[in-house]
């Protein structure tokens, strides 16, 4: 059965623009490895894995909820509709094997706060967890900060310059377990 990871990341870019041919680059990279890809199922980030995954071979899953009133990808293998945002971000947690979060805003953030908390407090069991980007290394390397006050775990989700390291990571951490 083959692994998949769960792509957080904004619905807004467009197809040429950076955040957009950098996401289809992750999505083709892991589909010729076969991993397939999870996301929320829309447009910008999740489109662009979508495709590239799709295009190698891979599948794309979408998560959606009809809230939105958004295009779906139609890049996408499979969508799984959920009645709530909140049932929607328990199945791109469940479904995915590890988590990378991409360029995005408030609901991005969300998004990789949650997977780190439920990590962080053993609600979630560890899996490779990954961002992409000098503004998720600066959150990431400030929270860090307040995790050791705290005494909690450090080092659940690893911060990457570009997708090519992330998605190593992601693939060598497999080959860990």
């Amino acid at each position: 059965m083959n692994k998949t990871v769960t792509i957080f990341g904004s619905s807004l870019p467009k197809p040429g623009d950076e955040e957009y041919e950098q996401a289809y680059r992750l999505g083709k990279y892991l589909g010729k490895v076969g991993i397939n890809v999870c996301s929320g199922g829309y447009q910008g980030i999740m489109d662009a894995v979508s495709k590239g995954a799709v295009e190698s071979g891979a599948k794309a899953i979408g998560v959606t909820v009809d809230i939105f009133g958004a295009v779906q990808s139609k890049y996408l293998s499979e969508e799984i509709v959920t009645n709530s945002l909140f049932e929607r971000l328990g199945k791109l947690m469940e479904i995915g094997d590890a988590y990378i979060v991409l360029p995005g805003g408030t609901g991005t953030m969300l998004e990789l706060t949650l997977v780190w908390e439920n990590m962080n407090k053993n609600l979630l069991h560890e899996k490779p967890f990954a961002c992409v980007g000098k503004f998720w290394k600066n959150i990431i390397t400030e929270m860090e900060q307040r995790i050791i006050f705290e005494k909690r775990k450090v080092g659940l989700i690893k911060p990457f310059e570009n997708i090519n390291d992330c998605a190593d990571f992601i693939i060598k951490s497999w080959d860990n377990l």
